[in-house]
């Protein structure tokens, strides 16, 4: 798995690639509580992620619980389809804000 963090006017965007599971989920774990320390909107670009097991959804959902705890945020954006399958399965659409595209989440962070 590789990340790519970027900073744009009112978020945080974090990029990742690859395969988020059991050996690179820790890496996304720390890359994704590391951002949300920094106490802006946080928006995660899986766009580019094939497979996500449930080590990966564990790091997404920890983060999004220690983002509501400090009052920031955490979007979902361009969620690929092999990891919007897992997110369902888990029933997890339902709990995380998803946009379509990093413009849209960007939007939904500024509301």
């Amino acid at each position: 798995m590789k990340h790519e963090i970027r900073d744009e006017k009112d978020a945080i965007v974090v990029a990742l690639e690859g395969d988020v599971d059991l050996q690179s989920s820790p890496d996304a774990r720390k890359v994704l509580l590391d951002c949300v320390g920094r106490k802006r909107p946080v928006l995660v670009d899986l766009s580019a992620v094939g497979y996500i097991d449930s080590s990966g959804v564990a790091s997404l959902v920890e983060s999004l619980q220690t983002a509501k705890k400090s009052g920031n945020t955490l979007v979902l954006v361009a969620v690929s389809e092999g990891a919007m399958r897992v997110l369902q399965l888990a029933r997890l659409d339902k709990v995380f804000t998803i946009c379509d595209t990093v413009e849209d989440g960007l939007k939904q962070v500024r509301q």
